[in-house]
């Protein structure tokens, strides 16, 4: 009934991404045309797309990371992505929307490669969240550096589409390069769902069951990086809806974290999608960043997250 319900959403903040506003589609054929079809569709493919992937990989690395709070913007991995991307496109001049994925999901691996030698597996909350804190901060302020150094003098304006993220002005094309390597990626995730959640048993137990622990670790942090850096490459970093939609959407799973994930990326699609839709009734000639809006809603989430973790641990 929930995902019924989240699919009847999804589809009603589609029609209106597409159709809203009105006035451009009441012009002559061929302009309508190009505002649906070149403009209008392309950031809604990516909306709905690097939403699933956000929900889909937060799923998979609270799964993974025992931990509520692992989600890729708070792990670091979306700083990462970012990072690799502007380093590929500013620095080294790669353009290609190949090259830029590539990029990103490098930057995505190595923060998470780091968030595991800083914190450890099944690091508590509070080393979790410094870790990922810190190199979230590290890669922020390289990514900023760079945009700084770069040759072109309008580079350093485009950190706003690179740390706040943005589905504006993007193209079929590059909604392609995103969305297909991390689609894929997000259903080789969904595949390990059922091993994800005999690992929350112990990795005693998942051995006995015959599952290798090292080799689920391993395939699960190089997938979450390529669906992660192949959508920042194109989008820039997007927050807190990595965080939201897993929390809600194990409570649909009673709680299996594996089981979670595709109802977290039909939760990070909704989310991400009507994010989107708030970003458009900014006054004429002024702009939103996506992740603001974002922000502002995960933020008492997150607040919530953590006063009820407090409350579990205070005697």
């Amino acid at each position: 009934m929930k995902v019924a319900l989240a699919l009847l959403l999804l589809a009603v903040l589609g029609a209106m991404a597409l159709l809203f506003p009105v006035e451009p589609l009441q012009s002559p054929p061929e302009l309508s045309r190009l505002v649906l079809v070149d403009l209008r569709l392309p950031r809604l493919l990516l909306a709905l797309g690097y939403g699933a992937v956000l929900g889909a990989t937060g799923a998979a690395l609270q799964a993974l990371f025992a931990n509520p709070l692992a989600s890729p913007d708070l792990t670091g991995a979306s700083s990462g992505a970012a990072l690799g991307a502007v380093l590929a496109s500013s620095l080294l001049g790669l353009a290609s929307p190949l090259a830029l994925g590539l990029a990103g999901a490098g930057g995505a691996l190595t923060a998470l490669l780091l968030l595991f030698a800083l914190a450890g597996r099944r690091a508590d909350s509070a080393t979790l969240l410094l870790a990922g804190l810190a190199i979230s901060l590290a890669a922020g302020a390289a990514t900023s550096l760079a945009l700084a150094l770069a040759p072109s003098p309008f580079a350093f304006y485009e950190a706003f589409d690179w740390l706040m993220g943005s589905l504006v002005d993007r193209s079929l094309p590059q909604a392609a390069a995103a969305l297909v390597p991390a689609g894929i990626a997000v259903l080789l995730l969904a595949r390990r769902a059922r091993d994800l959640d005999t690992q929350a048993l112990g990795e005693d137990v998942a051995a006995s069951l015959g599952l290798d622990p090292k080799r689920l670790r391993v395939e699960v942090v190089v997938l979450a990086s390529v669906a992660v850096g192949a959508c920042v490459a194109v989008c820039g970093a997007v927050g807190f809806i990595g965080l939201i939609a897993p929390v809600i959407a194990r409570g649909w799973t009673r709680g299996h974290p594996g089981r979670a994930i595709l109802p977290a990326a039909l939760l990070g699609a909704v989310l991400l999608t009507a994010a989107d839709l708030l970003t458009r009734l900014a006054p004429l000639g002024r702009s939103i960043p996506l992740g603001v809006v974002t922000a502002a809603a995960g933020t008492p989430l997150f607040l919530w997250l953590l006063l009820r973790m407090r409350w579990r641990l205070t005697p």
